[in-house]
């Protein structure tokens, strides 16, 4: 149950909205009485996550550290994702951030991160198939 749990916690809760959260919290809750979604420790990444956010010269608050972590159990689990939001709305430094942190704790020995390289391309520019 806590697999199954925690996979559908990670796979869905990125995807709402924070007014739409009650509402999935609720129904999980209901298929699920009792079951917590146990926490995962990322202190190493957390770690340089904080590097990274000085080094890219925003502010670590704890929404964008939890947004970059849901990010990063997005990666874990799909091939390929798009960003969507708001002109301003940290996608670029979200991303940006991951890589960084990331490619820092390979460098330092960690064999479970890699070296991350992005590509950002324009939507516009590609047929719909090749897009998706």
């Amino acid at each position: 149950e806590v697999l199954l749990l925690r996979g559908l916690m990670d796979v869905n809760i990125p995807k709402f909205l924070a007014h739409d959260l009650p509402l999935y919290e609720g129904i999980i809750s209901d298929l699920f009485p009792g079951v917590k979604k146990p926490d995962v420790d990322y202190g190493d990444l957390m770690g340089a996550l904080h590097d990274s956010c000085v080094e890219l010269k925003i502010q670590p608050v704890p929404a964008f550290i939890d947004k970059v972590i849901q990010l990063y159990e997005t990666t874990v689990v799909r091939h390929g994702l798009m960003l969507v939001g708001p002109t301003g709305g940290g996608k670029s430094m979200c991303y940006r951030a991951l890589a960084m942190a990331m490619t820092k704790l390979n460098k330092a020995g960690s064999e479970f991160y890699q070296t991350t390289k992005y590509v950002c391309l324009n939507p516009k520019s590609i047929t719909m198939g090749q897009l998706y």
